[in-house]
């Protein structure tokens, strides 16, 4: 491919030289002979920095958003005004442009995009389509497991991984689509199929500032970036931001598909809820589907809604919505549960935001109170530093009225100082009067809940879920939640026999 078709689509203010070009890269130290280097402005960092470096490494090529940069001989240049727009139009024509020729379900939203995505991707593979999930756990492309360093990657790896999913035989992919990637034109020139909103809640605003904004950066995945609406919207009624969306939407989408508690196209009936999974009846534009899923509570309700009426969307059989439901046992780092053989519950779970552990608390209190005893719930959490310190107390507030015991830890502290992290949640925490305790180490917090433990009770380790490191000033280093758990319960003496467990998640 040459370096002028590699450019075709894109926004370009000046360019000179035509090589033949075998590759396409924005980190410098990824840089190979014959490769295009995209020099662009980030959020923390400057590729134009590091134009030489690439050249050095065999750049033939390179495209900056920087007109103070100066072209250098015997390389080929272009000026383009947005670096992430080009990114994503250069990454396109060499995958020679998988994004449309895969139909592509996006799913936004502060919780539940990870279940949902799971979801769909289990009733895809029951109506018999192989297809790429691309989220905040982990990425699939037809069976291949890859590690997910960011919920949306860049457009580069985007196109890769779309681009081998499609050399597989997947005719469909599912995306969890963040905020920032929206915010960031991550998914700028991508064609969704169909678009699903699972909720808004307070998150990012150390990023976004304010809800509005942050609702703004989600809107633009209804609204196309780059491309045309998605054919298809799916939102959440109850949601008062779903609401909006779904009048938004329908004058731009071809199909709009709604869905709530009690109303919307798709919504629950005769719901019951049990340690043992969840049951009801999903009344949907066409039929009544009766639904049965390992996945427990009542937020997992909702996110079986979302991934139905999206897979509606793409034409898939009722059977298989209801067979690719029940099919998905767990998710990993929601509710996963740790048995050990431990005469209580231990659950790992993803929430870290005030909502988050609203929902996670009130799914434990219902299990404990079915006992009709004097069972407990038991919560370690922590909250991310470097993130929206306003939400700190609302979680120490949701964490303390939620629960009968609180360890109040380290979650990420990345930068900050973990002690004044703590101090901030503290702050919501004490107003709710309820029994805690402070233990700056995570580790030592999960073994402290674990021996506070009795017959009956639940622990709840909350923020961390499906990671396997914890950040701070220092670095980021091996920690994952189910294994400290699992040691702490060692300790106390129980025997752990399964590498990892596979209960019942939400």
């Amino acid at each position: 491919m040459t370096f002028e078709h590699l450019l075709d689509g894109a926004e370009v203010l000046a360019q000179n030289g035509d090589p033949s070009v075998s590759g396409v890269e924005y980190d410098s130290r990824r840089v190979k002979p014959g490769c295009v280097f995209v020099a662009m402005h980030g959020e923390t960092s400057d590729g134009n920095r590091f134009i030489d470096q690439a050249i050095q490494a065999g750049a033939v090529a390179v495209v900056t958003d920087s007109p103070a940069e100066k072209p250098r001989e015997g390389v080929a240049w272009a000026v383009v005004p947005h670096g992430r727009r080009a990114l994503a139009r250069l990454s396109a024509n060499f995958y020679k442009r998988p994004a449309e020729r895969i139909a592509i379900t996006g799913i936004t939203g502060t919780n539940g995009k990870s279940t949902t995505a799971f979801l769909i991707e289990s009733i895809l593979t029951a109506d018999g389509r192989k297809s790429a999930l691309i989220g905040t756990i982990e990425y699939h492309v037809a069976g291949h497991v890859y590690p997910a360093p960011h919920t949306t990657p860049e457009a580069l790896e985007l196109a890769r991984l779309l681009n081998e999913a499609l050399g597989l035989g997947a005719t469909d992919a599912v995306m969890e689509v963040s905020s920032h990637a929206l915010a960031q034109e991550r998914v700028f020139g991508v064609p969704f199929d169909v678009a699903v909103f699972t909720n808004l809640t307070r998150d990012h605003l150390d990023y976004h500032k304010t809800m509005d904004e942050y609702f703004a950066a989600k809107r633009v995945l209804f609204e196309g970036c780059g491309t045309d609406a998605p054919r298809a919207t799916v939102t959440n009624l109850d949601d008062e931001y779903g609401a909006k969306l779904a009048a938004f939407s329908r004058k731009r989408s071809a199909v709009v598909l709604t869905y709530g508690w009690e109303r919307g196209d798709f919504h629950a009936q005769n719901v019951d809820i049990s340690p043992r999974g969840t049951r009801f009846d999903m009344a949907t534009p066409q039929d009544k589907i009766p639904i049965f899923s390992p996945l427990i509570g009542r937020v997992n309700v909702y996110n079986i809604l979302a991934a139905a009426a999206a897979c509606y969307a793409r034409g898939c059989a009722s059977q298989a919505i209801a067979s690719g439901v029940e099919s998905l046992t767990h998710v990993p780092g929601r509710f996963e549960r740790v048995d050990c053989g431990q005469p209580f519950t231990v659950v790992v779970d993803y929430a870290h935001t005030d909502d988050a552990l609203r929902n996670l608390t009130a799914l434990a209190r219902e299990f404990v109170s079915r006992g009709g005893g004097t069972a407990r719930v038991v919560t370690v959490f922590g909250c991310g530093g470097d993130r929206d310190r306003a939400k700190r107390p609302l979680m120490g507030d949701a964490a303390g009225r939620g629960s009968d015991f609180v360890v109040l830890t380290s979650d990420n502290p990345r930068s900050e100082d973990p002690r004044a992290i703590i101090n901030d949640a503290l702050v919501g925490l004490q107003k709710t009067g309820v029994k805690y305790s402070v233990e700056v180490d995570r580790r030592k917090a999960i073994a402290m809940a674990i021996g506070e433990a009795r017959p009956g009770d639940i622990v709840l380790l909350a923020g961390k879920g499906h990671e396997k490191v914890q950040v701070t000033r220092a670095g980021s280093h091996p920690f994952d939640d189910v294994e400290v758990a699992r040691e702490a319960l060692r300790a106390s003496g129980f025997e752990c026999e399964q590498a990892r467990s596979a209960g019942n998640q939400a």
